[in-house]
């Protein structure tokens, strides 16, 4: 799980974090990362340890901005987190472990090379020897155009896999979210653009290749569908969650339903007429899903949750604690009565 940051406005970013909760032996543990809002911003961890939060140490090995969007867990003591850091002008892909008592980064491809951006939005990951961190890299001269950018963990080391970037070079391609239930079945989820609008992206791996998978979209071809999170229960059962923009609209809830064969849109409220965005979602059953991120504008956002009964979305009453905008960007859950989402205030 993660989200897409994106051009220099990382050196503005205001705690960004992703949360996942660890599954394996009952450990009642959870972490959340992402950066801090000083000029100079260090990667942030915080682990739950069943009583309180408490920060961990972690590298930064930016000079100038360090953060981390996205978190995984297998057990204990195996957890990755994945974001990027500036190193002389450009972004450089960051990646780090948890072996259960430190955090170390791990080396990591950058396509890019060193003079353009490469960064990473999300990571998930099924067994100490499989993972995957997807993002997104520059192509040519302007820092716009992206192209999607996979990366998976073998046991070894992590090496970049082939991926679909339907917009083609002379287009933005993002990816921000990944989910995997298995060695040979993952999904990846974001953007790419055509015909002036940005478009939904679903790729699928199979266990041999990332292919990319027809996906809904609202309005005209010239409007704008992103896709920022995905959750997957099965091979035949996954939520895809983001938004819609028009000229019209600033933006509305967008939720796809994944059930082995297509991806469908269903309906999901929305809080107003002002902007409605979904940054992330997490599910443990057909009948349990959370959906979370923010309504409004930036210093008056408020957070927005929304719950899958398995019949239908629905609004849940969230906190707001902050005085200049609240937002949720992750959300994790391990069953119906166990969730974090975690942003900022």
């Amino acid at each position: 799980m993660g989200r897409f940051f994106s051009g220099r406005g990382l050196r503005a970013l205001l705690a960004i974090m992703a949360a996942a909760v660890v599954t394996g032996a009952g450990t009642g543990v959870a972490g959340a990362v992402g950066g801090n809002s000083a000029a100079t911003s260090q990667t942030l961890i915080e682990r739950w340890n069943g009583t309180s939060w408490k920060k961990v140490s972690s590298p930064s090995p930016g000079s100038i901005v360090n953060v981390l969007s996205g978190v995984a867990a297998t057990s204990a003591a195996n957890a990755w987190a994945v974001g990027a850091f500036i190193k002389g002008t450009a972004f450089q892909t960051l990646i780090e472990r948890w072996n259960g008592a430190t955090w170390t980064q791990a080396p990591s491809p950058n396509p890019a090379g060193a003079t353009r951006d490469n960064q990473l939005a999300g990571v998930a990951a099924t067994s100490a020897s499989n993972a995957w961190a997807v993002g997104s890299y520059v192509v040519g001269t302007a820092s716009a155009l992206t192209q999607t950018l996979i990366v998976r963990w073998n046991g070894t080391r992590w090496t970049q896999v082939s991926s679909p970037s339907p917009g083609g070079t002379a287009n933005p391609d993002r990816l921000a979210g990944v989910a995997a239930t298995s060695a040979s079945n993952a999904w990846a989820v974001g953007s790419y653009t055509t015909g002036g609008g940005f478009r939904t992206l679903t790729l699928h791996w199979n266990g041999t290749t990332w292919k990319q998978v027809p996906s809904p979209n609202s309005g005209t071809a010239s409007d704008a569908n992103v896709l920022s999170g995905v959750a997957a229960i099965s091979a035949s059962d996954a939520w895809a969650v983001g938004t819609h923009a028009s000229r019209t609209s600033a933006g509305q809830t967008l939720t796809l339903h994944w059930d082995g064969k297509t991806w469908t849109k269903v309906p999901s409220p929305n809080a107003g007429s002002g902007k409605n965005v979904l940054l992330a979602v997490a599910a443990t059953s057909a009948s349990n899903a959370w959906a979370v991120g923010f309504v409004g504008a930036i210093n008056t956002d408020r957070t927005l949750v929304e719950r899958w009964n398995g019949m239908t979305w629905a609004m849940v009453s969230s906190p707001n604690p902050g005085s200049n905008g609240n937002n949720l960007s992750a959300v994790a859950a391990t069953s119906a009565s166990n969730a974090w989402a975690v942003g900022s205030g």
